[in-house]
C-alpha cells in the first residue's frame, strides 16, 4: 500500500483494544443475565461444552464465525488479483466440503462419545496414552498454525491500515478474546461469534454494492467486466485460458485449489474447536448446524475475493489506487493487503475503518474458538487426565482460564517473531496442509471404521508428515535451486508436501491395519467418558445441578430415542455431504475449467448477481434465523429483566442442594420468587 497510512495510530488502538473491551463487557453483563435470569452457572461444562444444547442457528453462525479467519477475507482476495474470477471460487469451494463433510463427523462423535469434551478424549478411549499424545501433538500444531495465520494476516492489515507497530498489534488483538473467552467460556464464544459474523455480513454487502452499483470508477458488473478486460490486456495471467481474468481455467489457480483443499481438511478435521462446537450442539442440531453453517459461509470469500480482489485488478490504473501508477508488490499481496487496498480506493478512509473492523471481527472470533479449542486439551486431555484424575469443577475452571491466558500470550510473541523472520499469513495458508494433514485420514477413521488398529492410528500421521516435508524440501530444493521462504513458499513445493501429507496415510492405515490385524472395536469404551465434577461449583453457588441447562440426567428412554434421532441423522448426512461435495468440486467447476470457457459480460453480471443472493441467504441463516430460534429465551429472559428492574418480581435463586448421606445431591427447599 502507499507509505502514509489512511487512518491514524489513534484510530488503530480506538479499535483493537476499543472494540476488544467492548465486546468484554458486553460478555460479562451477557454472563451475569444468563447467571441471574437462567441459571447457567459458570461450571467446567457450561465452559467446554455450554451444556450441549446450543440450537442449529447459533452452530451454524458459530461455524461461519470460526471458519471466517482473516485469511478467509484477505488470503481469498489475493488469489483473486493473482488468478482472476477462478480464484474466488477456488477458495470458496476448496474451504467448504470439509465443513460439509465435517458434518458426518460432528454426528458420529455425538453418537459414540456423547460426554467427551474433546475430539482427543475419544482418541484416548480407543487407543490409549501414546495415539492419545500423538494426536494431542497434530491437534497443537493447527491450534498454532491457525492462531498464527490469524495474527500475522490481522496485524499486516492493522499496520497497513493505522500505522501501529506489528508487533503491538499482535499483542492487543487478543486482550479482547481473552477476556470474553474467559468470563463466559464457549457460550461466550457462541454469542459474540453470531455477533460478529453479523457485522461481517453488513460489511462485505456494503463492498459488494459500492463496486457493483454506486463507485463512481466501476458501478456496475459490466464497467468491472470491461476494466478486467483491460487489465489482462495489460498484464495477462500466465496459464489463464487466453491471458484472461474472466475465466475459470487457471493452472495455477487449480494448483491452489489442491493445495486449498488438503490444507482445509486438516485445519477443520484435527482443530479441537469444531469438534467443541459440534459437542456443543444438541443432538438433533449438530446436522443441520453444520450443512447450514458450510453452505452460508461459501459466499463469505467468493463474495468478499469476486468484489475486493477484482475491484483491486480494476482500479489498479486509475489514479485513486493507492500504489498507483505501479502495481502491488507481491509482499504485499502474499501479506493480505489487496482488500485493504481495494477497500481505501473504493471508499477512502471510510472504507479503511471498514477493513479494519471487518479483520478485527474475523480475527477476533476465531481466535475465541482457537483459544477454547486448546484450554480443552489442555485441561481436559493433559491436566485431568494425566496430572489430576479427581480435580474439581474449580480446578478444572482455573486450569481452562490458566491456559487461555498462556496460550494467548505464546501465539503473540510467536506471531511477532514470524513477522520478523518474514513469514507472512499467505505462507502458512499453503504451509498448514504439510504439517497437519497426515493426521485427517486415522482421526476420521477413529469414529468411522471399528477395524483401524492401533498401529495405524499410532504411526500413520508421524509417518505421513515425515514424508510431506521429504516432499516439500526436496520439491523446493530442485526447483529453486536453494531453501529459502521463497522456494519453500512456491505452488509446486507447496502443492507436493500437501498432497503426501493427506493422502500418504491411505497407503500406511490399510498396511498397518491388516499386516498386524485389525482391531474390531466395540464403540464401548467411548461412550464410558465421564463428564467433568462440577459438584463443588454447583454446592458453592446454592444451585441444584440439575437446574443447570445440559446437566440434567436423561433417562434411559431418552437416551435410545436420542440414539435412534443420531441413527438416522448419521445415514442422512452421509448421502447429503456427499452430493455437495460433488456438487462443489466437480458439477459446478470442472465443465467451465475443461471447457476454457472465458465469461461473456451477461455471465460475470450473473455471477455477481448469485453471489450477492447467495449472501443474503447466507444472512438469514446465521443472522435471522438464530434470533427465531432462540425466540421464546429471549422473551423470558427480557421479560425476567423488565420485572426485576421495575422491582415488580425478583429471579428466584433455584433449587438449594444438600449433600445426602448416600453422597449424592438433593435439592431440598426451592427460594420462593418475591412478588
Amino acid at each position: 500500500m502507499s507509505s502514509s497510512p489512511p487512518l491514524s495510530q489513534g484510530v488503530g488502538y480506538g479499535i483493537v483494544v476499543g472494540l476488544g473491551f467492548a465486546f468484554s463487557f458486553g460478555m460479562i453483563l451477557t454472563t451475569f443475565v444468563l447467571k441471574r435470569y437462567n441459571y447457567e452457572l459458570q461450571t467446567s461444562e457450561m465452559f467446554s461444552t455450554a451444556g450441549r444444547t446450543v440450537k442449529s442457528g447459533l452452530v451454524a453462525s458459530a461455524v461461519v464465525s470460526s471458519w471466517t479467519w482473516a485469511a478467509t477475507l484477505l488470503q481469498s482476495s489475493a488469489v483473486a488479483y493473482n488468478y482472476g474470477v477462478s480464484g474466488p471460487f477456488w477458495y470458496a469451494s476448496g474451504a467448504t466440503v470439509q465443513i460439509i463433510l465435517f458434518a458426518t463427523i460432528a454426528i458420529e462423535l455425538k453418537r459414540r462419545a456423547p460426554n467427551a469434551h474433546t475430539f482427543l478424549e475419544v482418541i484416548r478411549a480407543r487407543y490409549g496414552a501414546v495415539t492419545h499424545i500423538v494426536f494431542m501433538v497434530f491437534g497443537i500444531f493447527t491450534n498454532i498454525l491457525v492462531t498464527s495465520m490469524l495474527l500475522t494476516g490481522g496485524s499486516a492489515v492493522v499496520t497497513a491500515l493505522t500505522g501501529v507497530p506489528t508487533a503491538a498489534a499482535c499483542f492487543l488483538l487478543p486482550i479482547g478474546v481473552v477476556l470474553y473467552t474467559m468470563f463466559g467460556g464457549i457460550k461466550a464464544t457462541f454469542l459474540t461469534d453470531y455477533a460478529h459474523t453479523v457485522v461481517i455480513l453488513i460489511i462485505l454487502l456494503l463492498f459488494a454494492f459500492t463496486a457493483y452499483a454506486t463507485n463512481a470508477n466501476l458501478g456496475s458488473p459490466s464497467k468491472v467486466f470491461d476494466l478486467l478486460q483491460e487489465a489482462a490486456s495489460r498484464h495477462p495471467v500466465a496459464g489463464n485460458a487466453g491471458g484472461s481474468y474472466l475465466t475459470m481455467r487457471s493452472k495455477e489457480g487449480a494448483i491452489f485449489f489442491v493445495i486449498n483443499i488438503v490444507g482445509n481438511f486438516g485445519t477443520v478435521f484435527c482443530d479441537n474447536g469444531y469438534y467443541n462446537k459440534a459437542i456443543a450442539a444438541s443432538p438433533v442440531d449438530a446436522l443441520p448446524g453444520y450443512i447450514m453453517g458450510g453452505l452460508s459461509w461459501f459466499a463469505i470469500p467468493w463474495l468478499a475475493a469476486t468484489t475486493m480482489g477484482l475491484a483491486c485488478l480494476a482500479l489498479e490504473n486509475n489514479p485513486v489506487f493507492p500504489t498507483y501508477p505501479a502495481r502491488m508488490a507481491a509482499a504485499d499481496v502474499s501479506a493480505g493487503l489487496v482488500l485493504p487496498t481495494a477497500a481505501v480506493a473504493m471508499l477512502g478512509s471510510g472504507g479503511a475503518v471498514a477493513t479494519l473492523l471487518l479483520v478485527f471481527m474475523a480475527v477476533t472470533s476465531a481466535m475465541s474458538a482457537e483459544l477454547i479449542a486448546v484450554s480443552s486439551i489442555f485441561t481436559y486431555d493433559m491436566y485431568q487426565t494425566y496430572i489430576n484424575p479427581r480435580a474439581t469443577g474449580k480446578q478444572l475452571i482455573y486450569m481452562s482460564h490458566t491456559m487461555v491466558i498462556g496460550f494467548a500470550i505464546a501465539m503473540a510473541a510467536w506471531s511477532t517473531g514470524l513477522h520478523y523472520i518474514g513469514i507472512s499469513m499467505g505462507y502458512l495458508y499453503l504451509l498448514m496442509g504439510v504439517i497437519i494433514s497426515s493426521a485427517v485420514l486415522p482421526a476420521t477413521l477413529t469414529l468411522m471404521w471399528s477395524k483401524q488398529n492401533w498401529w495405524a492410528a499410532t504411526l500413520s500421521p508421524p509417518l505421513g508428515f515425515a514424508c510431506s516435508l521429504i516432499a516439500w524440501l526436496v520439491t523446493a530444493k530442485k526447483q529453486g535451486g536453494e531453501l529459502t521462504v521463497a522456494t519453500t513458499g512456491a505452488n509446486n513445493p507447496m502443492l507436493a508436501g500437501n498432497v503426501v501429507a493427506l493422502l500418504s496415510p491411505l497407503i500406511f492405515v490399510p498396511v498397518l491395519t491388516y499386516a498386524l490385524g485389525p482391531q474390531n472395536y466395540d464403540w464401548i469404551s467411548m461412550k464410558a467418558i465421564r463428564k467433568g465434577d462440577d459438584h463443588d461449583l454447583a454446592v458453592a453457588a446454592h444451585v441444584d445441578l440439575e437446574m443447570i441447562p445440559g446437566e440434567r440426567r436423561a433417562s434411559i428412554v431418552e437416551e435410545e430415542e436420542e440414539q435412534a434421532k443420531l441413527f438416522k441423522a448419521s445415514r442422512i448426512a452421509r448421502w447429503m455431504t456427499v452430493g455437495m461435495t460433488l456438487a462443489l468440486l466437480i458439477l459446478w467447476p470442472m465443465p467451465m475449467y475443461g471447457s476454457g470457457y472465458i465469461f461473456s459480460k451477461k455471465f460475470f453480471t450473473g455471477w455477481v448477481v448469485v453471489g450477492i443472493l447467495w449472501m443474503f441467504c447466507s444472512a438469514f441463516c446465521v443472522g435471522l434465523y438464530p434470533l427465531w430460534e432462540g425466540r421464546h429465551t429471549s422473551a423470558r429472559t427480557f421479560k425476567s429483566i423488565f420485572l426485576d428492574i421495575t422491582g415488580k418480581r425478583k429471579p428466584p435463586k433455584g433449587p438449594l442442594v444438600t449433600e445426602g448421606e448416600d453422597g449424592s445431591n438433593t435439592p431440598t427447599e426451592k427460594v420462593v420468587a418475591k412478588e
